[in-house]
């Protein structure tokens, strides 16, 4: 986001700062049980001062959920184009989105659990991205099957088993953990 006119030098990485700190606290107590004054005392900033920052609560539910979405869509569609096999292209799919996860277990939280929370046109830009990258993962699948890589598949109940088996991952790993985002992709797409 460009910096609007007076902003200082260390407007957007105190901004960026603020986002982080409200995606710790919203993952912690939720979205909705966490106040203005919450990350204010949290951030060092009163909240009169806070809101030179943010424009308002929802905007940085919104700027949390665009961190996970807008690069992982950005990436999977490159991903979709290779000219790679199926499998392979599913590989890096995964490695992707969980190393997204591993990023930013705080934001794969709130990205799960509070969308709900977003309204109009900011929750259907959000459930646009959300089905658009369930296309490309349904395609994958498909490919997989057309070329005999993997047994016929019900696709939808696939496309599911491959979104759900990786977006509950941040629920249980942990990045300094055994197993890396690679190691976790392989697996997964065994």
């Amino acid at each position: 986001m460009p910096r609007p006119p007076g902003h200082g030098p260390g407007f957007e990485v105190r901004r960026q700062k603020i986002i982080d700190v409200a995606a710790s606290l919203f993952a912690e107590q939720g979205y909705a049980a966490t106040s203005i004054n919450d990350l204010g005392r949290a951030v060092g900033l009163a909240k009169g001062a806070l809101y030179y920052y943010i424009v308002s609560k929802e905007n940085l539910l919104i700027e949390i959920q665009s961190r996970v979405m807008r690069p992982l869509l950005s990436r999977a569609r490159q991903i979709a184009e290779l000219d790679e096999d199926p499998l392979l292209r599913l590989r890096l799919l995964s490695e992707s989105l969980l190393t997204i996860i591993f990023r930013r277990l705080d934001h794969i939280w709130v990205y799960e659990h509070d969308y709900r929370s977003l309204s109009g046109d900011e929750l259907e830009t959000l459930l646009g991205q959300r089905s658009d990258f369930e296309h490309l993962v349904s395609g994958l699948l498909a490919e997989a099957v057309d070329q005999g890589i993997f047994r016929a598949l019900q696709p939808r109940l696939a496309t599911l088993q491959f979104l759900n088996l990786h977006n509950h991952t941040y629920q249980w790993v942990r990045p300094e953990g055994q197993w890396d985002a690679a190691f976790l992709s392989r697996e997964y797409c065994a």
